[in-house]
């Protein structure tokens, strides 16, 4: 898909307390092939505000996938997951886990929450941007936005 394609982009959410990380997945994502328009929240709180558009984000647009990091504050990445699925306004959206943690604790909790992918972290650079680009491409799978 051409980033000029006539459509609605896909809304992403990326909630990540991190700001090099949040910076790294904003800029492979403006690289990328797919037009996006991407909404970063800090904390877990911040995240379900924008998610159920209070205070601040009383305009926010609903997004079509939630990146979402685990180890957060104010709310943990778990408590988001577990609330959004809880929510029939927001359990449909597909939630993809990006964390540091390999414990297979996190793994299995976060599938039992009905997160649609756990994608760990790469250390190196250029294997965090094909993960983030991988992302992308699963974005376009499961978000099918009109072309029109």
């Amino acid at each position: 898909m051409n980033p000029n394609t006539i459509g609605k982009p896909i809304e992403i959410l990326l909630v990540e307390d991190n700001p090099g990380d949040a910076r790294l997945t904003l800029a492979t994502f403006q690289a990328g092939r797919v037009r996006n328009e991407v909404h970063v929240a800090t904390d877990g709180e911040d995240a379900l505000a924008f998610l159920r558009r209070e205070g601040k984000h009383a305009g926010a647009p609903r997004p079509d996938l939630i990146l979402l990091d685990l180890n957060l504050p104010k709310k943990s990445g778990r408590e988001v997951l577990a609330e959004i699925k809880a929510d029939p306004q927001l359990l449909d959206i597909p939630v993809v886990v990006l964390t540091v943690s390999q414990e297979e604790s996190d793994i299995l909790q976060t599938y039992d929450l009905r997160a649609h992918s756990y994608l760990t972290k790469p250390l190196l650079l250029d294997q965090i941007m094909k993960m983030i680009q991988s992302v992308e491409e699963f974005g376009l799978v499961i978000v099918k936005p009109p072309t029109t």
